[in-house]
């Protein structure tokens, strides 16, 4: 059996409160940020962990982390994003 196919991948999951997220847009649609780059030193998350930025209970942001390099990383969340499309 291929290496793969042995090794379970578990990914993590970045919860950050939407007053706390500091982020640049990227790529917007319909005034709306679908994948962002923002700060994250955190060694613990890699490509492929997920970040979720809530309001409450309502998710604003939910997307898989695609890229980390130089203390920022990347996300994508081309579905729901209601992240406004500037920069914070």
């Amino acid at each position: 059996m291929p290496d793969e196919q042995r090794t379970a991948n578990n990914s993590q999951t970045y919860v950050v409160d939407a007053n706390d997220f500091s982020y640049e847009t990227i790529e917007q649609q319909n005034g709306q940020a679908v994948i962002v780059r923002f700060p994250m030193d955190d060694p613990k998350f890699q490509a492929g962990d997920v970040v979720v930025v809530l309001s409450g209970s309502d998710i604003h942001f939910h997307g898989m982390i695609g890229s980390l390099a130089d203390g920022f990383a990347t996300a994508t969340d081309r579905r729901g994003s209601l992240l406004p499309a500037t920069v914070q």
